[in-house]
């Protein structure tokens, strides 16, 4: 099987912005080992932090499936742009600059949670499109639960961006985490 061209052109432009949000999350996650005393780890913070690896780790595996994308379009480029972007975008909310005008991480995270998890309701949304890009018989390769997931997340988040309950958070940062773990290790190693 050849490669096609413009495949490989849009992998890498992908890539690149894939792999800012990794280094973005990865040099964040790496402050904590490297001033462990200047700044408390937020566990709710952390574990949407490394919910985002696993979510950019998984999109890049997932993406392998435009290889069978053809013909390319501007339009489904730039959609898949926008995807990427929207991922770098939440792994920029995780880990701003600086927290100067924050007492923590908790009140961090805390006060840009409408905006995290806002966006990462839109993310869900988006994702209905990137997988329809690759084809309806890929995307009823998913059968129902792709669908449920997909609006399952976009309701949890919703809710996420109103609740401040610690319950609430610490249940869907950990739900979020294992359910993505056993879509992946269904998806890719159990049934193929």
């Amino acid at each position: 099987m050849t490669t096609d061209p413009l495949f490989t052109h849009i992998r890498i432009v992908l890539g690149i912005v894939l792999g800012l949000g990794l280094t973005t999350l990865l040099k964040g996650m790496a402050r904590f080992v490297q001033h462990p005393g200047r700044d408390h780890i937020y566990w709710v913070h952390m574990g949407w932090a490394i919910s985002m690896f696993i979510l950019l780790v998984h999109f890049w595996w997932w993406e392998f499936g435009l290889s069978h994308v053809h013909p390319w379009s501007f339009v489904a480029y730039a959609f898949l742009i926008l995807y990427v972007v929207v991922l770098f975008l939440l792994c920029t909310l995780l880990f701003p600059d600086d927290l100067a005008e924050y007492t923590g991480w908790h009140d961090y995270f805390q006060s840009r949670r409408g905006w995290f998890f806002g966006i990462m309701a839109v993310l869900y949304l988006i994702d209905f499109g990137d997988t329809l890009i690759k084809g309806h018989d890929y995307y009823r390769r998913f059968n129902v639960e792709y669908p449920i997931r997909n609006v399952a997340m976009i309701g949890l988040c919703l809710i996420a961006m109103k609740v401040r309950s610690e319950t609430f958070h610490r249940c869907f940062v950990v739900a979020a985490i294992v359910y993505e773990l056993s879509w992946i290790y269904r998806l890719y190693d159990y049934l193929d």
